[in-house]
This record gives structure tokens, C-alpha cells and sequence, in this order.
């Protein structure tokens, strides 16, 4: 039986996933700061299926967290065959507005400890022979977002990085995949600033759909998916604005 490892496994996108890899009999590891939250979901999925979950609490925001989370895993004596990085928030808002803290948190999340992981677990994988890493990006890569410069700069730094590393490890037996949501039903508006309610928000694909995709994404020949076709339409849309026209477009949907 294969092993999953998920990060920001407490809730939204990351909980949804460990469903659906459990549904599909993966052993899971799950990681984020919430212990209590973690405890829940372990206990649910246990008594639904036959398969082991592990929890891990840990803030993935400090700079070595890495190669403690590794460490861990390591000292469990578990094996990760899929690498979920999931983890990541955003900041809504404009730059002179945003919290330093905050911000540093961010970066270090969303690019450092991704880009850490990765590699971590990429080299033992190609020592074993082979598995899958799973990035989440977003739709803001495609283009600079206003009110959100850093996240949307960040998610670029994503999506480059993996489709750049799919490129070098596939001759490891090694399947890097990007996926990127648009809006999506989670915790993430609520981090960010935004508020998450009106047609809009009702109408936004859950976590639990994308979750579906993520999963039936890694049995597919792609190095990166959107998802939903609005989202791609919109994605490659930009192909035929200039980027200063794309930025104005982006300013003007966020607010």
C-alpha cells in the first residue's frame, strides 16, 4: 500500500485530499499546525478505511521546518510514494498595508518550504525508484496580481520551478505535477483577507471537487493542470494581452 504525504492537512483543500487518497487506500501522512483538527480527521478516516494516517503538527512557515517534517517522517520509518505540497496562504491587500511577519511567513511557506520538501523527498524517491510530487500553484501565475503582488509573485515561482524540476526528474521514474485552482470553497478567502460570502463565494468550485481533480490529475500524463475551463480560458487568456494590460484586468477582478 502506497503512502501520501499532505501538507495543510487541517482543513479545506488538504482535508478534502487525505479524504479522497484514503477512499482510494493510501496510507496518508497528514501535516499542518492544528493538532486537534488533525486528531479528527485521523480518527474519521480510520474508522471509515482500512488504512493507516499518521499526523504530523508543525508550523511549515519556519525557515527549517523542512528538514524537521523529513526527519520525522524518516524517524517513523515511512515511506512517501506522493508529495502533496498543498500548504500555502495568501495576503489580500496592498503592499504597504501588509504585516512584515506575515509576509516573510508567506514566502517561506509558499516557495521555501515547498522548493525543500521537494528536493528532500524528491532524492529519496529516486532512490526508491520512483513517485509522484503534487505542487499547488494557482491562476494568479499567470499574471501579476495588485492587492495580492506577493502570493500571486509567489505561486508564479511555483509553477516554474516545478514544470522546470518535471523536466529534470523524469527520467527518475519521478511525475511532478502542477495544479492550479482558481477561486475555490476554503479557509484560504478567510486568511487572505477576503470575505467569503454572496453568490459569488456559493458559486466558487468546493474543496472537495478539487480535491477529485487533484487525484485523478496524477493518473494522467500532465505536468500541469487548471482547474475548470473558466479557469483555463482565463489563464490563457493572457497569451494575447500584453502584461500591462493583464496586470490592469487582474487589479480590477480582485477588488
Amino acid at each position: 500500500m502506497k503512502t501520501v504525504l499532505i501538507t495543510g492537512a487541517s482543513s479545506g483543500i488538504g482535508k478534502e485530499t487525505a479524504f479522497e487518497y484514503a477512499k482510494n487506500n493510501y496510507n496518508l501522512i497528514l501535516v499542518a499546525r492544528r493538532k486537534d483538527n488533525l486528531e479528527i480527521i485521523k480518527s474519521e478516516i480510520e474508522n471509515k478505511y482500512k488504512i493507516t494516517v499518521s499526523i504530523i503538527s508543525m508550523d511549515l512557515a519556519k525557515l527549517n521546518s523542512s528538514e524537521e517534517l523529513f526527519q520525522q517522517i524518516k524517524g517513523l520509518n515511512l515511506t512517501v510514494d506522493v508529495l502533496i505540497n498543498n500548504a500555502g496562504f495568501g495576503i489580500y491587500g496592498d503592499l504597504l498595508t501588509n504585516d512584515l511577519k506575515k509576509l516573510e511567513n508567506m514566502l517561506v511557506l509558499n516557495m521555501i518550504t515547498l522548493s525543500k520538501l521537494t528536493l528532500l523527498f524528491a532524492k529519496q524517491m529516486a532512490q526508491n525508484g520512483g513517485g509522484h510530487i503534487i505542487n499547488l500553484a494557482s491562476t494568479a501565475a499567470f499574471q501579476p496580481v495588485p492587492s495580492m503582488a506577493a502570493y500571486s509573485a509567489t505561486k508564479a515561482y511555483v509553477m516554474n520551478f516545478s514544470e522546470a524540476i518535471a523536466y529534470e526528474l523524469k527520467d527518475k521514474n519521478i511525475k511532478v505535477i502542477i495544479i492550479s485552482p482558481g477561486a475555490t470553497q476554503s479557509e484560504f478567502g478567510t486568511t487572505a483577507g477576503f470575505k467569503e460570502d454572496g453568490d459569488f463565494f456559493k458559486e466558487m468550485p468546493t474543496s472537495k471537487d478539487l480535491a477529485r481533480f487533484i487525484y485523478k490529475t496524477m493518473h494522467t500524463n500532465k505536468t500541469h493542470a487548471i482547474h475548470g475551463l473558466k479557469n483555463t480560458l482565463l489563464a490563457h487568456s493572457n497569451r494575447f494581452a500584453s502584461r500591462k494590460i493583464s496586470t490592469i484586468v487582474a487589479a480590477k477582478m480582485i477588488k
